[in-house]
Formats: structure tokens, sequence, C-alpha cells
């Protein structure tokens, strides 16, 4: 005889979507709240990209090789990919405000021991602390956003948000360089420290909590996508130095992580408690937006991880003039963010915004596979700014159709799904465009090198080099430099095609998405057996 289920605390009844002009959590003081949460979104999106242009000066400074330097960088992108997952059970479990003041407080100590570490393994072991207590503050910091603001504010709300999220990327570098060149390395972790107090404060007074909801936790399911997402992250971030499937470690990494999200995915949709609830998995417009989030992943952190870069190695420009070349792209998408969220509270279908922005990005993109070593940096500025542009048109209109269907307690987990889809299209975007940066450089200087005959050169006989006597290991040396500059600028330019590729060919998502009607549905908690 069948044994009865254990009986289980019924779940908190979900809130009722918020009458127009009524928000989820009321706030007083909306506008320094809003600044404190901003804080915490900027202050954290600049540490994915601040410590890259410090490595260098880590390298000694630690004890490290150019090797093992980068799990500086790894082990901060790695603990993040974990932890976000669960960042909607921790919210419903502990409460939103104290979740988002452990994880804003713990950044701060991370801050602090990364810049106070004395040798890898310390430095290591902090930046994980670092990565984790990140994870939850941009869902968290979302959810925020949406909650504090009356449904028709929401798409400003957006607004702002998103330019933290876009233009911390592209400012991080430039901090990074700046703080590098005129104070010291450990200056880029010291900086968050006066941010995250100010942060910290605000949120202290004036952050509001959502009921906490009693909900059962699927340690299976999350140690699957926590060993998944962490053998795809190692496999992408090592692959190009690992020499991709010539390596046993990477082959082990892409197995690991093909069978436990196998494994995961089959859980998702046949277990009775998942770790997400399965009616977010219905909704359409947020598997699409999920799917443009790892597009813009790719589009925007890729370019980023080329850019600088080529600016410095191919046009000889220092840190602080390639800051500067590549602001215009966080001016664009400043802009548009603010005139898009106009557009759609006068009607226009955000749809369109989101087809329009990509097409946008493809066109910058297809510009910028002409761009030669002989130009200045006007076409810079022209394609950064155009790209920014159709970016800024693309993030907040995808936001606002993806939360309007949403219900207010499904929220965290949404933008936990969503941020975890840009980071890994960001992971998977960077991997690719390296690797095939560094494998068309080999072919192209192959393909290069025979052209260097007498015929084609009208001043220097190649074969005449040997009457010079040293003067001809200089000038082969020059010849060769040339060769591998121009091998190199082939190489990019093949990038920049195929990310216009990937870009077009996104476009046509959009007939997925379905212009929002009326209020957010009420979802049945007790769908997934929470």
């Amino acid at each position: 005889m069948a044994t009865a289920a254990p009986a289980r605390a019924p779940a908190a009844a979900p809130p009722a979507p918020p009458a127009p002009g009524v928000a989820a959590l009321p706030v007083r003081q909306r506008g320094l709240l809003t600044l404190g949460v901003m804080l915490a979104t900027i202050m954290q999106i600049l540490d994915t990209t601040i410590a890259n242009v410090a490595l260098p000066h880590m390298t000694t400074a630690l004890g490290a090789t150019a090797d093992t330097i980068t799990w500086v960088l790894t082990s901060y992108i790695v603990a993040s990919a974990i932890a976000i997952p669960i960042t909607g059970w921790l919210s419903d479990r502990l409460g939103s405000r104290n979740l988002f003041l452990l994880s804003t407080g713990g950044f701060i100590l991370a801050s602090a021991l990364c810049g106070m570490a004395q040798n890898l393994e310390e430095m290591v072991a902090f930046r994980l602390l670092q990565g984790v207590s990140a994870a939850f503050m941009n869902p968290l910091s979302q959810t925020v956003m949406l909650d504090i603001n009356p449904p028709e504010r929401q798409a400003k709300a957006m607004a702002i948000w998103g330019m933290g999220i876009m233009v911390g990327p592209i400012m991080g570098p430039v901090i990074g360089g700046w703080l590098t060149d005129n104070f010291n390395w450990r200056w880029v972790f010291y900086v968050n420290l006066p941010l995250g107090l100010i942060c910290f404060a605000i949120l202290w007074f004036l952050l509001p909590s959502r009921p906490i909801r009693k909900r059962s936790f699927d340690l299976f399911g999350f140690s699957l996508l926590s060993v998944g997402v962490a053998a795809l992250q190692l496999m992408f971030d090592r692959g190009q130095g690992e020499d991709w499937f010539g390596s046993t470690e990477i082959w082990i990494e892409a197995l690991v992580a093909a069978i436990a999200l196998w494994m995961f995915t089959i859980h998702m949709f046949t277990g009775k408690r998942p770790m997400f609830e399965r009616e977010l998995w219905k909704n359409r417009n947020l598997v699409t937006a999920i799917a443009f989030m790892a597009v813009i992943g790719v589009v925007m952190m890729a370019t980023m991880a080329l850019l600088p870069a080529m600016l410095q190695s191919l046009y000889g420009y220092s840190v602080m003039q390639t800051g500067l070349l590549l602001m215009p792209r966080g001016v664009g998408v400043v802009i548009t963010m603010a005139v898009s969220a106009q557009l759609v509270q006068r009607g226009v279908d955000p749809r369109w915004l989101v087809g329009s922005g990509l097409a946008i990005a493809a066109v910058s993109l297809w510009e910028m596979t002409h761009w030669t070593l002989m130009m200045d940096s006007w076409p810079f500025i022209v394609s950064g700014l155009i790209q920014g542009l159709g970016l800024g048109f693309v993030f907040m209109p995808l936001q606002g159709m993806a939360f309007a269907t949403l219900g207010p307690h499904q929220r965290t987990e949404g933008s936990s799904l969503m941020n975890l889809s840009r980071n890994i299209g960001a992971s998977v975007g960077i991997s690719i465009v390296t690797t095939l940066l560094a494998r068309g450089i080999q072919t192209s200087h192959a393909d290069l090198v025979p052209n260097i005959t007498a015929q084609r050169l009208d001043t220097i006989d190649p074969a005449m080099l040997s009457m010079f006597g040293g003067s001809a290991d200089a000038v082969m040396a020059m010849a060769n430099m040339e060769i591998n500059r121009q091998a190199a600028m082939i190489a990019y330019l093949n990038d920049f095609w195929a990310m216009t590729i990937v870009t077009a060919l996104s476009v046509p998502l959009v007939v997925f998405l379905r212009r929002p009607k009326g209020p957010a549905p009420k979802a049945d908690p007790g769908a997934a057996g929470h």
C-alpha cells in the first residue's frame, strides 16, 4: 500500500498585479533608492571588465605567470554563473531585502580582500567570493526597479537600469587603466569601497522587502546546473589557451557540461519540484528574451573583447585613448534607451524597436568590416555610436515585454535567467572570436608570405638583401612585422563579418515575441511544486 506524501505547507499566494499608478512595493524616497540600486548595478558590472587592464601588473605582484593570472578573471565568471540561478530561491527564502544587503556587503568585503591579496591563491579565493556576491546583485537590482515603480513608469525604470548594464563594461577598461596608471592596480578593487558603502547605507534605510515564501530547494537540479554551467564556462574560458579539442581537459569539460545540462533539462520538465517554475518556460516572451540576451552578450562583449587590443596593437592608441574611442558606444546606448522608453509609453509596438535595433547593430558591424589600417579615428567613433544606438533600442523594449508577462513573484527568477543567458552568451562570443582571430592571423600570414616577391615589391628585391649583411635582418624583420599587422587586420575583419551574420540572423526571432496586453497574469505557484 502506497504511503501518503508528506503534507507541505501551502505556498504563500502571489501578490496581485499592481493597478495603474500603484507600485508593487511603494516607497517614499524612490529617487534616492534608485540611486542606491544603480550604484550596486554599476559597481557590479564594472568589475566584469575593470580588472582586465591590470592583469599584467598583477602578474608580478602576485607571483603568477601569464597562464595562471587569467584565473583572476575565470574565478569571478564561474562563481557568478553558478550562483545566479539560485537568486530567486534565496530571495524568497531569506527575503529580497536581506539578500540584497548580504550580497552588497559581501561584495564590498570581497573587494577589500582582493585589494589586499598577497598571492594568486588568495586573489582567486577572494574573487570567488566577489563573484558569488555579484551574481545576486544584478537580478535583485532589476527586480527592485520594477517593484518600486508603477506599471506606467517601468519602461523608464528599465531604461535607467539598462544604461548601467550596457555602459558599465565599456567604462570598465577606461577606469581600470586610469587607476592603474595613476595609482596602483589594487585600486581597481579599492574603488568599490566608497561607492559600496554609500550604496549599502541607502539600501539599509530605504530598501523594502517582498514577503518571504517558503520553497523547497531543488538540490539535485541545482547541482546539475552548477556543474554544467561551471564546466561550460571553464571550457570557453580556457579553450583557446589549451588548443580546444586538442586538449584532454577541454574534452572532459565539454562532456561534463553536455551530460549535466542534458540531465538538468530532463529534470526540469519531469521532476516534481524543479528549480524553476515551469510556468516560466511556457512564457514565450521570456524564452525569446533569454535567446536575445545571449545574442546581446555575444555582440556587445565579443566586440568589447576585440576592440581594445585592436586599437592598441594595430593603431597605436593608448589605454586612455582607446577608452575614449569606445565611449560613443555607451553614448548611443543612453540616447536610444531614453528614446525607446518614451516611444513605448506613446504606444509604439516594442517588437518594431527590437527588430530595428538589431538591424542597426548589424549595419554597424557591417561597417566595421570595411575598416582599414590607414584610416583615422572617425570610423571608430561613428560605428560605435551606431552600434550603441541599435543595442539601446533592443535592450529596454525587450526587458519590458518579458517582464510585462510575468507576475511580480516571478521577476527575480526571470531576471536571473536572462542575466545567466547574457553571461553565457558573452563567454561563448568572446571564446569564438578570440579563437577565430588567432587562427585567422595564422592563416592570413601563411597566405600573405608567398606574395613577398621581387615582382610585387617595387623598391626591395628580397634576393639581394643578403648583400646588406646585418641590415638585411632588420629589413626582413620589418617586413614580417608588417605582414603580421596586415594578417591581424584581415582576421579582425573576418570576426566582424561573423558577428554581422549572427546579429542579422537573430532579427527574425522578433516574430516569436508577443505584445503584452493588460496586466501580467497571476501564475499558480504550486504548478512547479514549490
